[in-house]
């Protein structure tokens, strides 16, 4: 590890990767994890600008100067490939933690069970174990992990339901169709996503959308346009005919402007 700006924790310290195998790689929720050696594991989460870039080579051997760049951390390998994990922007929220056990992650330790390995009836219960609008419970990784901002747009304009509907409202048949609107929309997002290049991969997230980034457009099921609603560091999209009835819900940064 030649940078290592967005490591957040001292031990193991970084060289005690130095000389390990990789073994196997899988992920926790939205955190990718590396397994090294018998006893360590590099545990990453991309955050909203994070990507991880694999490299044959590195054009220099040179050692990255930390805070340089948007080069967050880099691995080497011996046969002198390895991987690079960047972050755009200004907002640095990419992290990455060197572990011997994925639960000494505090993110890690609180994930709920992965949104598609869940049967319906334990996908119902921790739905309505959780008050609150759906968008903000299907969002929440501590009950189910892996579905993020964009695919829980997507899941509910699936599933015809207003991103606002409160949980402790949703009948069994309404939850039962988010469940299969959920493991559809998840499962064709991974199958469009394996042996994308990362170049060409935000591109095919992109195109495989319904509702989410395409405001303004019109819905691919009714011709209706895209709304959306804004919030302070995110916004959410959706169809009016598909999910509300025809009724736009509140934009609240707007109407703080029309006031």
């Amino acid at each position: 590890m030649s940078s290592f700006s967005a490591l957040k924790t001292f031990d193991p310290a970084p060289s005690a990767a130095a000389g390990q195998k990789i073994t196997t790689a899988g992920r926790h929720g939205k955190f990718l994890d590396v397994s090294i050696g018998t006893d360590l594991h590099l545990v990453v989460h991309l955050a909203r600008a994070g990507w991880l870039h694999y490299r044959d080579s590195f054009k220099s051997p040179a050692p990255l100067k930390p805070g340089s760049g948007p080069i967050a951390l880099r691995v080497r390998l011996d046969d002198g490939s390895g991987f690079d994990l960047t972050e755009a922007g200004t907002q640095k929220s990419l992290a990455a933690y060197l572990v011997r056990d994925p639960a000494e992650v505090p993110g890690v330790a609180r994930l709920g069970p992965d949104a598609l390995a869940v049967s319906r009836d334990e996908f119902v219960e921790r739905i309505r174990g959780r008050n609150g609008q759906i968008k903000g419970v299907l969002t929440d990784q501590e009950v189910l992990a892996g579905i993020g901002n964009a695919y829980s747009d997507e899941i509910l304009h699936v599933a015809k339901m207003s991103p606002f509907a409160l949980t402790g409202k949703l009948s069994d048949e309404q939850l039962t169709t988010l469940y299969e609107a959920t493991r559809q929309v998840e499962t064709d997002a991974v199958t469009r996503s394996v042996g994308q290049k990362a170049a060409e991969l935000k591109g095919e997230k992109r195109a495989g959308m319904r509702v989410h980034a395409r405001t303004g457009l019109p819905c691919p099921v009714c011709g209706d346009k895209i709304r959306e609603v804004s919030f302070a560091d995110k916004s959410l999209q959706y169809c009016a005919t598909c999910q509300t009835g025809g009724k736009p819900l509140a934009d609240r940064r707007l109407s703080k402007l029309i006031r």
